[in-house]
């Protein structure tokens, strides 16, 4: 399984990076398959830089703000529109209500155009569902809207992608025995952080440690965030491998 860090940074687009996307690819059927775990704004420009945007197969979205998942109305345009003819309709998981979003983020048409691109499927709390190699779980984590983490399994290995949430006891479910560990940390410990929304690098550590993973990737820091902080935070509660990712790196899991 191979992991690039499209975009990473978190609440907004960053100078250094767009916001939340992750291409994972795993061989099959004599091909590549390729998915995207989330696709915030300014992310499609970013993916491109790693495949072509006719080569997707699926997309995972945790939830539907708009650092997670408004460029899949800009991928619309490439669907509908590329010169060689429009693109087959793109497995779509996301939360309930994601046809209506994209419909209003993209603006009224004539037709019922965006939807007719994305084969769509509602995300709830325990769903698992195989695409391609991929054997993906859900669970229901802690934020302002509908929101979920994913567990990728394929190959013998396995993803944990936390989404965006706040200590919760899903995550620490979610994660046991995970290879690699993609953990948001948008707080630092030194400030008052409002309940119910993100973690802290030293509660990523926690849920790392507790669920014994084997490498934890941090990510969703925002340019405001002072990462040096994160990841003394981090330190505080993880003594295994760890890294706060950027824009581009790519991981073998």
């Amino acid at each position: 399984m191979k992991l690039t860090i499209v975009g990473c940074a978190g609440s907004y687009p960053g100078p250094d990076s767009a916001s939340s996307c992750y291409l994972v690819e795993e061989p099959y059927e004599g091909g590549t398959y390729r998915m995207v775990l989330d696709m915030g704004n300014g992310a499609l420009g970013a993916l491109q830089r790693h495949m072509d945007l006719r080569d997707l197969n699926a997309a995972a979205i945790s939830h539907l703000h708009a650092d997670h998942s408004f460029d899949l109305s800009v991928y619309y345009v490439v669907s509908r529109y590329h010169p060689d003819g429009p693109m087959p309709k793109l497995e779509l998981f996301a939360p309930a209500g994601a046809d209506r979003f994209l419909s209003r983020s993209y603006g009224p048409e004539p037709d019922p155009g965006i939807l007719l691109h994305f084969d769509y499927q509602n995300l709830s709390d325990g769903l698992t569902t195989q695409l391609g190699p991929f054997t993906v779980t859900f669970v229901a984590v802690d934020h302002p809207v509908e929101a979920y983490a994913m567990r990728l399994e394929a190959g013998g290995k396995t993803l944990v992608y936390s989404g965006d949430s706040g200590p919760v006891e899903a995550l620490d479910r979610i994660a046991v025995g995970a290879d690699v560990f993609l953990c948001e940390a948008s707080f630092v410990e030194s400030r008052e952080n409002p309940p119910h929304l993100h973690l802290t690098g030293a509660e990523a550590g926690e849920i790392a440690t507790k669920a014994g993973v084997g490498r934890l990737l941090i990510t969703h820091i925002p340019a405001w965030t002072d990462r040096n902080e994160v990841e003394v935070d981090t330190k505080g509660t993880w003594d295994g491998p760890l890294e706060l990712v950027r824009a581009g790196e790519t991981y073998d899991i």
